[in-house]
């Protein structure tokens, strides 16, 4: 838990919510002609009310030069129904723009959900060891969904707003210039605060995301490990790491939505500023005999088409900055360094004969601190090859170095004499079946557990395979035996999840075989039943086994002791012993803390 929450103290690089923008309309590419679309139906539908005006003030006029000599109702009736049918087609286009705009949003979010779904399988190991679980979680859930209900709100508003703004100045210069001027000079005051408050608010989106993202991996870590902070009376640090974060995002929160919040009051007083400066100028123009009356009718509306717009805009600015921090932090995934694209490679291996080289590896986690020195050894096929070793001696490194889940710094490592460098990732994996000491089981049936990624496996094998491995009595007490969901319902104990990933392993059947501590979660007894299947099992295999427990590696072919990285010897369990050097310490300081 430790090194993924050193994560979240990293200095706060720049934000670039241009560049992010950027990015994100050109992901929408695809989608430019449906967007265009809802673009040219939010301008027509915002023209439509436009006009509305325009008709009011004539109705107006009908109505105020008839009052003498009689109002010409038909007039009255005709503009009047001219109205709402410029009304009724505003709000069609306004509703198939909208409609537009929610499907083009959640085709892009679902994009950017398969895409980082993706990402995540070509990303490699080592940038797991730097960014906690929980944040990138929150990458896919809160940061896209963020996008989304931005995209959602904003954009369309966004559209009509400015479109709206422009149209009513057109409408507005067209009408009278100086009562125009007047209605953009009180509202000039608007648009500078805007635009203030839009620059000091920014950062305080970035921190928001960043600030969820934290909580969310602290959350993530605390409950995946709730035994452990349990048994060990961390609630309490927990709880202020916690209330730390969590009083972060309320402070990151606070402010950014103050700031958002802050526009609607400011809007609402420069509208009503415009109204009284319209009023007071269309006052002194009607008297001096300038305008008419229908004017100021026309002029009212149109004051309030060109302010509304402002609080529109404003409220669509935060939004869209609360998208682009979002967004920053997805494509920051999407563009993170991947492992190289290996299509092009010619050398395949369909099936090992199980001859493993490791040919002077060296390796480090960090590029200026090596684990692996210089490890040279040879597996022959079929061999039983054990890894012994203190804690950090490089066992489970060598064991990831075998499957390309990480690169070699130095050296090489041949099976059946191809470097594993030169074949694909896939072609390497399909060679090897692993049981860790860490188990993972998924939300799915026995039979989908047991058989995961392999085709086609026979009922009998499958069943073979949990009678190895002691695992029949239990499945035939669930519900519905093999066809039993393992979800929060079924308990498991560690050491019946470990005998699951066991009899997976049995059941994939492969050349190669990696026990990493594979039998450290059972107990003694089924210890003993496992290790009868494992010798099955390991049988025309290359297998290679890391074991503490030493007792259970006494019939390997070689046995590899490493310490600080290095071979520092080699053998046979016997020539070991006789050696009398550190292998026989550790076998024989296993017996004393036993006794």
């Amino acid at each position: 838990m430790g090194r993924n929450s050193g994560m979240r103290r990293n200095t706060e690089k720049p934000k670039n919510f241009k560049g992010t923008w950027t990015k994100l309309i050109l992901y929408m590419k695809k989608y430019f002609a449906a967007f265009g679309v809802a673009i040219v139906c939010a301008i027509a539908g915002t023209v439509f009310t436009l006009i509305g005006p325009d008709k009011l003030s004539d109705m107006t006029k009908v109505i105020t030069d008839g009052l003498a000599t009689g109002i010409d109702l038909d007039a009255v009736k005709k503009i009047g129904l001219t109205l709402v049918a410029f009304y009724v087609c505003g709000a069609v286009l306004s509703l198939i723009q909208q409609l537009i705009t929610v499907w083009v949003t959640q085709n892009v979010t679902k994009s950017l959900r398969k895409d980082i779904s993706a990402k995540i399988n070509r990303l490699p190991m080592a940038y797991y060891n730097t960014t906690s679980t929980g944040d990138v979680l929150s990458r896919v859930t809160n940061d896209v969904d963020m996008i989304a209900q931005s995209l959602n709100q904003s954009v369309g508003n966004l559209i009509h707003a400015v479109t709206l703004f422009f149209g009513s100045l057109v409408m507005m210069l067209t009408t009278n210039v100086i009562m125009a001027l007047t209605a953009v000079a009180a509202t000039a005051i608007g648009f500078i605060l805007m635009i203030l408050i839009t620059g000091r608010s920014q950062k305080y989106f970035s921190r928001q995301q960043k600030s969820l993202g934290a909580l969310s991996g602290q959350i993530e870590e605390i409950y995946s490990g709730h035994t452990v902070v349990k048994a060990y009376n961390g609630e309490r640090q927990a709880k202020e790491t916690f209330d730390k974060l969590n009083e972060e995002l309320k402070s990151s929160a606070a402010k950014a939505q103050s700031m958002a919040g802050m526009m609607n009051p400011l809007m609402t007083f420069i509208g009503n500023f415009g109204y009284v400066a319209v009023c007071v100028v269309g006052a002194l123009l009607t008297m001096n005999g300038t305008i008419g009356f229908e004017v100021i009718v026309a002029f009212m509306m149109y004051v309030r088409f060109f302010t509304q717009p402002l609080s529109q805009i404003a409220q669509a600015v935060q939004t869209l900055q609360s998208a682009a921090a979002a967004g920053e932090r997805v494509f920051e995934f999407l563009e993170a360094e991947e492992m190289p694209d290996e299509s092009g490679k010619k050398q395949h291996l369909l099936h090992a004969e199980g001859s493993v080289d490791f040919e002077h590896v060296k390796f480090g986690y960090d590029a200026d601190k090596t684990i692996i020195h210089d490890f040279s050894a040879h597996a022959k096929p079929g061999q039983k090859i054990a890894i012994v070793g203190p804690t950090g001696a490089g066992k489970s490194t060598l064991v990831n170095l075998l499957m390309r889940f990480y690169e070699v710094q130095g050296g090489s490592i041949k099976i059946d004499g191809i470097s594993t460098a030169d074949l694909r990732r896939e072609d390497v994996h399909s060679q090897f079946c692993m049981v860790l000491q860490d188990t993972w089981l998924f939300e799915g049936t026995v039979r989908e557990n047991l058989i995961y990624c392999t085709q086609n496996v026979p009922e009998e094998k499958m069943k073979a395979a949990c009678r190895a491995v002691g695992l029949e009595h239990f499945i035939g007490t669930l519900p519905k035996g093999y066809d039993t969901v393992l979800d929060d319902e079924i308990s498991l104990s560690q050491g019946q999840k470990q005998q699951f990933t066991i009899a997976r392993a049995m059941i994939a059947d492969k050349p190669m075989l990696i026990l990493d501590e594979a039998t450290s979660s059972v107990d003694t007894r089924t210890e003993q039943k496992i290790q009868e299947a494992m010798d099955e099992l390991m049988k025309n295999r290359t297998s290679f086994v890391i074991a503490h427990r030493l007792s259970t590696i006494k019939n390997s072919d070689l046995i590899l002791v490493l310490k600080d990285g290095d071979v520092i010897e080699s053998g046979t369990h016997e020539e070991l012993l006789q050696k009398n050097g550190f292998y026989a310490d550790l076998y024989n300081s296993q017996f004393d803390e036993a006794s």
